[in-house]
Order: C-alpha cells, then structure tokens, then sequence
C-alpha cells in the first residue's frame, strides 16, 4: 500500500512537472514577444531614422499636395508636374519625360520607376511629426497593405530608397548612412513598431 502511495504521488509531481512544462512552452512565444518588446527602443528608433525620412530627399517627393518639390529648400517643381493616378505624372507630363533610370549630370535626377506614391495613398511626409508619420507608416490603409517586414524590405531594397544616397551632383544626402537607417527601422519593428507621441 506503502509502495502504491509512493508511485502515486512521484506519478502526481511527474504530471506536475509535465503540465508546468507545457504551459511554459505555450506561454513562451508571448514571453519572447515581450522579451523583444521595448516601446521606449521602438520609439527612440523611430525618432533617430526620421532624420533621414524628414531630409528633402525623402520629402520632395512625399508633399501634403499633387505637386513634387526640387531642391534642399524644397521649391516647387518647375513645368507645373503634378502627382497623377499612379504618382508618375498627370498627362503627358510624366515623370519619365525627364527623369530617366539614372541621374543626368547636371540635369534631372533619375533611377529605375522614379516617381511619387499615388493619388490614392500620397504617404505624405512634409508637415509630420516624427509620431504623425510613424502611424500613417503603419496604417495598412495608407502604407499600400504593407506589413512591417515589407515596410523593411522597401527601406532596405528600393531603388527610389537607395537612390536617396546617391541623388547625383549638387544635391546633399542624408547624415545617417542608409545603413544606419535601415538598421534603425529594423530596431523599430523588432521592438515592436511603437510609435512616438
């Protein structure tokens, strides 16, 4: 009897042991995700990589309006160009027109699809704050449906992106390396895409 209690009670403890085991393995994904949840990183992240996305590169190309702007002081754009449907120009102004797939020395600047973001979904970067363009980057409804992995792979692959580094004679370039940047975009999503206020 002795004996059959004993089996009992290491069979009990042996459940036990399993059962704490299994709920640790099924918590254990929501604790990772919070392991790798840092609001304040994600923030700081965010703000750090917005120095790139607020510099005239980005933002003469990303306006509140249908019109581009030129230059670091963000002139309107000569010949009156406007957006278009598909962001590469309205009419018989398209974008093509002058900008072709590489940059014109002393002339236009060009890469492979230059153009604007749609009518549709203008992701409009002048006049934001760093927390103002963090949600509209996340918000499926105005990012295309993108996710933030494919938000990544446009930052890291994008030819319109990369272009920024290397926009041709006379024009500036962001402080950070596109390096720096993509990492910090990265760090953002990784820790969980929180926005700044």
């Amino acid at each position: 009897m002795e004996r059959h209690q004993k089996t009992m009670q290491i069979c009990a403890l042996l459940c036990a042991v399993a059962a704490a085991g299994l709920l640790s393995c099924a918590a254990g994904q929501d604790v990772h995700t919070r392991a790798e949840s840092d609001d304040a990183g994600a923030r700081q992240a965010f703000v750090d990589a917005s120095a790139v996305l607020f510099h005239p590169r980005c933002m003469n190309c990303h306006p509140p309006g249908d019109a581009p702007t030129i230059r670091d002081d963000s002139q309107p754009h000569m010949f009156n160009v406007k957006r278009g449907p598909e962001g590469k120009g309205a009419g018989a102004m398209n974008c093509s027109l002058c900008h072709g797939e590489a940059n014109k020395p002393g002339g236009a600047p060009g890469v492979a699809n230059w153009h604007m973001p749609p009518e549709n979904m203008p992701m409009v970067f002048q006049g934001r704050t760093p927390g103002e363009l963090c949600r509209q980057l996340k918000d499926p409804k105005q990012n295309g449906g993108k996710t933030g992995d494919q938000i990544i792979e446009h930052i890291d692959k994008d030819p319109l992106v990369l272009w920024g580094w290397n926009p041709g004679e006379g024009r500036t370039t962001p402080k950070m390396s596109h390096r720096e940047f993509a990492a910090k975009m990265h760090e953002w999503v990784k820790k969980g895409a929180t926005c700044p206020d």
